[in-house]
């Protein structure tokens, strides 16, 4: 007998505002619906409507709420009980109603509500009374796609810490959760317990964030003297498919929303001297919860110590525009504005020549290319070669014969190019970044 559970079914709610036009509004939601199809659920329906904002208690009016209820099987009207009902999702997840392999899908009504907005607790409430679906706004739909992905220590750590964040002030009393508890934290209520719990748990969160991020660091000094590059922009945007037709590397690349959440450093391919660092980090999206930029501080370090940025944009998207401002926007927020940086406009392979003429006349400085096409990444690998180059300067190092040990780490660090000896040791003619040739002087000097 087969007992696997059917797939979640969703119904996206979205409100549009009058600063927002039709094609940002569609776009958001659209964007919605594959953060929930990330998530693993099944979109089935969508209801939207025109408000002038989203802080109505139960965020949509009388007859679009009715509207939203006939998806879900609920009422339709906002009850005044003091605890919400168990919804069908909690209930089948909890065990307690597991949907019978007999149902047929299509008499099935949707479980989830996804809102295209950051929603109160009381407006979770309502929702939840009038529709009998568990409800979920857009900030809790991110935060639990970053908690199923995150994959090293760092990243789990960071979100974890920004999922308690998000959940602390939605706690709410169970049936009996006004009842004092008895025994160790007597006179204490069930929810200041929780609430209690969870403030402790940051804290040893951060206890143990700080550890592995002190170890990060270490790591990024030892780069810190090396060419390095950062693609950064929307998720995705192509950055994975780019970093692994310029590196070669086994790279996860996968058409979900925020397939990538650890920063990733690979070595450019075909390699050159000296090698230059390559790095594919978290993709941004709007509205991207406060709590999970301030914790991704440490992963987008690798754009803030990067040498140069490429914004990475799906020039395919209508509003890639606006996409293209929220990364710059949350890089601004973490102080890596300062850093040179070039645009490429990815996926140029779907679009047609009117496109294409249209976007060259507004982005004269952009780089071009498909992440599919050999050509265009061997074009942009010569970019970066050249951005570099402009930076180096050429200088001689005396390795004395007494030093020989340090010869791998100069060719690792600098381009020799050209070699002599003398009654001293070698003599070498290098090229390479200025701060990389003085801490070779530093470490030829016994420092």
């Amino acid at each position: 007998m087969d007992t696997k559970l059917p797939i979640p079914r969703a119904v996206l709610v979205g409100i549009q505002t009058p600063e927002v036009d039709d094609v940002a509004h569609e776009a958001s939601l659209k964007e919605l619906g594959r953060l929930v199809k990330t998530l693993g659920y099944e979109v089935v329906g969508e209801v939207s409507q025109r408000r002038d904002g989203t802080g109505a208690g139960s965020l949509l009016g009388v007859g679009k709420l009715e509207e939203l209820a006939a998806l879900t099987g609920g009422g339709g009207v906002v009850t005044s009980m003091a605890t919400p009902p168990k919804t069908k999702a909690r209930a089948r997840f909890e065990g307690a109603g597991e949907a019978s392999a007999s149902v047929e899908r299509e008499e099935r009504k949707a479980e989830f509500v996804i809102v295209d907005h950051e929603l109160s607790p009381s407006q979770i409430r309502n929702l939840e009374r009038a529709t009998s679906a568990q409800v979920l706004d857009r900030t809790g739909v991110i935060v639990e796609i970053f908690h199923r992905h995150a994959k090293t220590r760092e990243a789990k750590l960071q979100v974890e810490m920004a999922r308690l964040k998000y959940v602390a002030p939605r706690l709410r009393e169970s049936s009996g959760g006004g009842e004092r508890r008895q025994g160790p934290g007597a006179g204490e209520s069930n929810l200041s317990l929780d609430r209690r719990k969870i403030r402790d748990r940051l804290a040893e969160l951060r206890g143990q964030l700080e550890a592995v991020q002190r170890d990060g660091d270490q790591r990024r000094s030892v780069r810190r003297d090396q060419l390095r590059v950062a693609l950064v922009g929307y998720t995705n945007a192509g950055k994975s498919s780019l970093m692994r037709a310029l590196t070669g590397s086994e790279v996860l690349v996968e058409d979900k929303l925020f397939a990538t959440l650890d920063t990733t450093v690979r070595i450019l391919q075909p390699e050159t001297r000296p090698r230059v660092l390559v790095s594919d980090t978290v993709g941004f999206i709007k509205q991207l919860p406060h709590d999970l930029v301030a914790s991704f501080r440490s992963t987008l370090a690798e754009a803030l110590e990067a040498s140069l940025l490429l914004f990475v944009v799906d020039a395919s998207d209508l509003t890639y525009e606006a996409q293209l401002e929220v990364s710059r926007s949350v890089l601004r927020e973490i102080g890596a504005d300062a850093v040179p940086s070039r645009l490429v406009l990815n996926k140029m392979d779907q679009m047609d020549a009117e496109r294409r003429a249209v976007l060259g006349e507004r982005h004269p400085d952009g780089i071009f290319l498909s992440a599919h096409v050999p050509g265009d990444v061997s074009a942009l690998r010569e970019r970066i070669i050249a951005f570099f180059e402009a930076e180096m300067v050429e200088d001689v190092l005396r390795l004395p014969y007494a030093r020989q040990g340090l010869i791998g780490e100069i060719y690792d660090s600098v381009r020799v190019l050209t070699e002599a000896h003398d009654e001293e040791g070698r003599v070498l003619t290098v090229r390479g970044l200025p701060g990389a040739i003085a801490r070779l002087r530093r470490g030829l000097a016994g420092r």
